[in-house]
C-alpha cells in the first residue's frame, strides 16, 4: 500500500519525521479507541478484552479474535500521570463503575484524553469487567455475545434510521436516548462485588488446567511448523485447539453436556494421532499420551452416559 499509494515520502533520519508520526499514530489510536467503545459494532469485538473481571498482565491477553492489544501494570508515575496514560488511568479504562465508563482511551499520551473530555483519574475502588457480566468461561460466548445481541437489538428495532444507529451509536443507545445511551442505566457497584468464578472442583481444575498446558505445546508446534503442514493437517489442527478450549470453558461452567463434548475430544485426538494429523511434542511420549487419551474417553464416556440416561436430549 504504501510503494503504491503514499502520498509523501518522510526522511527517516529526520528527527521530525519520528516526532510527529509518533504524535499521529498515538492520535489516531486514541479516536480509533475511543470509536471502539462508542460504535456498538466495533465494541462487539473490543468487549472480550474488557470482559475480564482481573486486571493483571493476562488480561492484555484476552482478547477479541478481531483484535491484538497489551497492557502493563503498576501502580501511580507521579508527575507522569499528568502526561502519559499510565496503569492507574488505564484501570480507570477497564472499570464497569459509572464514572470509568468510556474515559482513558490513549494509547501512550494521555493528552488526548484530556484535551477532548474524556479523562477521568482513579479515586475510588475500580470494579473491573463488563457493566453486565456476561460469567461463563465459554470462548465463543465470550466473543460472540455481544455480536449476538446487536443482531437480536437490530432485528428488533423498528425504522432504518433506528437500525442503523443500534450498529453505529453506543452500546448503551436505543430509540429515545443521546447517542452513549443513559448513565444512570449503567448498573452502580459497590467495590464489594465477587468476580465469577468455577463451581467446578478442585480435580476438574487440575484437569481442565493439564489439558489446557498440552493445548498450548499442541499450538506452539503448529505455530513453528504451519509453512510445513499440509492445509488438512493445518485445519484439523485449530478445529482441534478450538473445540479443547471449548470443552475446557464446558467443563469449568459445569454445562450439562460438557462430559459428551469432552469424550468426543479425547476420541478425535486419539484419531488425529493415529492418521498423522497431530503428534506429542516428545516422540517417545506417544503411548502414554494414548494410554492418557484413552483413560479420560472411559472416564467421560461413563460420564456421558449417566448423563444422557438421567437427562435425554432435549
Amino acid at each position: 500500500i504504501w510503494e503504491n499509494y503514499s502520498i509523501i515520502s518522510l526522511p527517516w533520519d529526520s528527527p521530525w519525521t519520528w516526532y510527529l508520526t509518533f504524535l499521529g499514530v498515538d492520535f489516531g489510536y486514541y479516536w480509533f479507541h475511543r470509536m471502539a467503545h462508542e460504535v456498538n459494532i466495533l465494541w462487539a469485538a473490543h468487549q472480550t478484552h474488557h470482559s475480564s473481571e482481573g486486571y493483571n498482565l493476562s488480561t492484555a491477553l484476552r482478547q477479541s479474535v478481531f483484535q491484538i492489544y497489551t497492557s502493563w501494570v503498576i501502580d501511580n508515575l507521579g508527575p507522569l500521570e499528568l502526561i502519559l496514560n499510565t496503569p492507574s488511568h488505564h484501570r480507570v479504562h477497564h472499570g464497569r463503575n459509572r464514572y470509568c465508563i468510556d474515559k482513558n482511551y490513549a494509547g501512550t499520551l494521555i493528552i488526548w484524553d484530556r484535551i477532548f473530555g474524556t479523562f477521568e483519574a482513579e479515586n475510588e475502588k475500580v470494579v473491573y469487567g463488563l457493566t453486565h457480566p456476561i460469567n461463563t468461561f465459554e470462548p465463543f460466548k465470550v466473543q460472540f455475545h455481544h455480536l449476538v445481541n446487536i443482531w437480536t437489538t437490530f432485528w428488533a428495532t423498528p425504522g432504518f434510521f433506528n437500525k442503523f444507529s443500534v450498529m453505529f451509536k453506543g452500546p448503551g443507545w436505543s430509540p429515545g436516548k443521546p447517542r452513549l445511551g443513559l448513565s444512570e442505566e449503567i448498573p452502580e457497584v459497590k467495590g464489594n462485588e465477587v468476580p465469577f468464578s468455577s463451581s467446578a472442583s478442585q480435580l476438574l481444575r487440575i484437569y481442565a488446567v493439564v489439558q489446557f498446558a498440552l493445548m498450548l505445546t499442541f499450538y506452539e508446534e503448529t505455530f513453528a511448523d504451519k509453512a510445513a503442514l499440509s492445509q488438512v493437517t493445518l485445519l484439523l489442527r485449530v478445529c482441534f485447539i478450538i473445540l479443547t478450549l471449548t470443552s475446557i470453558g464446558f467443563l469449568l461452567d459445569q454445562k450439562p453436556k460438557a462430559a459428551v463434548l469432552e469424550t468426543f475430544r479425547c476420541l478425535l485426538f486419539l484419531m488425529l494421532c493415529r492418521f498423522g494429523h497431530l503428534k506429542p511434542f516428545i516422540p517417545s511420549l506417544s503411548f502414554t499420551f494414548e494410554i492418557f487419551f484413552s483413560i479420560c474417553i472411559a472416564f467421560w464416556g461413563v460420564k456421558s452416559m449417566k448423563q444422557l440416561v438421567s437427562e435425554p436430549w432435549k
